[in-house]
């Protein structure tokens, strides 16, 4: 009997993945375990291995398919069986099937899978929704049991409600029916709900260029895989939170003392090659322990706050930002931390950092000093409340005993949600973190 490959669960936060590329074609004899595919998360590429042996019989979803978890996408059976029965519905229409043929060679073809017409789509009301697409519709004012689920059994997943357009305070409280929005990133107002939905809907919207109107070549780039799910995290990240961002300097002078006599003497002492970034991790780590109110989820009616540091740290890799997890800060010494995210950024560049590696941060640094930026906005990751940006340490003027003095700094943005958090105790926060920064041998020594 024929065995169904599932597109397994990547972590309780990934809901689906992207079918990066098919290791094996239709009519392939497999092994029990060999990597049939590979598929990409917003955190991940990971290998799916074959649950059983035989030969591959039939390929459902194609190369670029965005897959919901627990999805059929493929058969492993024996020469000749019909698989047809185990092939997935697809709402989108655009995935294919491919069965091994009945000749000796198993020569491919492919068969359409049908599409499930749109009145058979169930709604939230039949089959439910998940947890991170109910907290979203929280967030976002979306009524998750109008939505039709294209997860498993029509499940409503989070990707169902970043599709639909969110709607402003007013609009919740607004009565009417209308859903084109013309807000802020596509927002439904309250004009948009009172608006009559055929004047709505018949609103003209402005062209966009024609790329063959601009003079000269030209080059598209489909925005696909780790791209396309980074820019909807990023989109979905600035419409559901109140983003304020915070500057401040402090001063580097012993921090970059205290580096380089580390970095002097690591190998006579057995130290790991200590870098600024792991010292301005420790500080937030000792810093956040103190004000907890950064180290917390917004989560819509609710504000968690977490007794453990688990610090998110951006990387920047070859498929994109990816943000491995350093858990624990909150506990750890200054050469373990350095450890841990040594070993975490070398396995988000190379690609094998797992999904476990890459969720459940806290809070996060990111730091683009190495590229001489100095300040900016980073953006948050949400549901934290908080997210540190690291600039670059130049010379900056400070009053002396002798007039004047031109002082190593380093520049430092804080980027809150302003619907968990306000800015006096992010002010407080982070002027306590400049203090450890510009203390850090006496936070060491403590």
């Amino acid at each position: 009997m024929a065995s169904v490959v599932l597109l397994p669960k990547q972590g309780n936060s990934v809901e689906s993945c992207i079918i990066k590329a098919w290791l094996k074609k239709a009519g392939d004899t497999v092994k029990e375990g060999d990597g049939l595919c590979e598929v990409e998360t917003d955190k991940a590429t990971v290998e799916v291995p074959a649950p059983a042996s035989g030969v591959l019989l039939a390929i459902f979803r194609p190369e670029g398919d965005d897959v919901p978890v627990q999805t059929s996408i493929a058969a492993i059976g024996n020469a000749g069986e019909d698989v047809s029965s185990l092939a997935p519905a697809s709402t989108s229409g655009e995935g294919r099937g491919e069965r091994s043929g009945d000749s000796a060679a198993g020569a491919a073809v492919s068969a359409p899978v049908a599409a499930v017409p749109v009145a058979a789509v169930a709604t939230a009301s039949d089959a439910g929704s998940s947890p991170r697409a109910r907290a979203l519709a929280t967030e976002r004012g979306v009524d998750v049991n109008a939505l039709a689920g294209t997860g498993p059994n029509g499940l409503v997943v989070e990707a169902d409600v970043r599709n639909a357009p969110a709607l402003t305070p007013a609009a919740k409280a607004t009565a009417g029916t209308g859903t084109v929005g013309t807000g802020i990133g596509g927002r439904v107002t309250a004009a948009d709900r009172t608006a009559a939905a055929p004047a709505a809907e018949s609103r003209p919207l402005t062209p966009l260029p024609s790329p063959a109107s601009v003079p000269g070549s030209v080059t598209e780039n489909p925005v696909k895989g780790i791209r396309k799910i980074i820019a909807e995290r990023m989109r979905q990240s600035l419409t559901s939170s109140a983003q304020l961002t915070l500057h401040a300097t402090a001063k580097a002078a012993t921090l970059q003392a205290w580096r380089a006599k580390a970095k002097d003497k690591a190998e006579l002492l057995g130290l790991p090659a200590v870098t600024v970034n792991d010292l301005v991790l420790f500080a937030v780590a000792r810093t956040l322990a103190k004000h907890p109110a950064l180290n917390a989820y917004w989560q819509g009616d609710k504000i968690v706050q977490h007794g453990s540091v688990h610090l998110g740290m951006a990387v920047d890799t070859e498929r994109g930002l990816l943000v491995p997890v350093v858990r624990d800060c909150h506990a750890k010494t200054l050469a373990q931390i350095s450890t841990d995210a040594r070993a975490l950024a070398k396995a988000a560049q190379a690609g094998k950092a797992g999904p476990d590696q890459l969720s459940g941060s806290t809070f996060s640094v990111t730091n683009v000093g190495a590229l001489g930026i100095e300040y900016f906005t980073p953006v948050l990751n949400t549901p934290e409340v908080a997210i540190l940006g690291v600039g670059a340490i130049g010379l900056k003027p400070y009053e002396g005993k002798n007039g004047v003095e031109f002082i190593p700094s380093m520049h430092l943005s804080l980027t809150i949600d302003h619907q968990a958090l306000d800015g006096a105790p992010a002010a407080r926060f982070l002027q306590a973190l400049i203090q450890a920064i510009e203390n850090i041998d006496v936070l060491l020594a403590a």
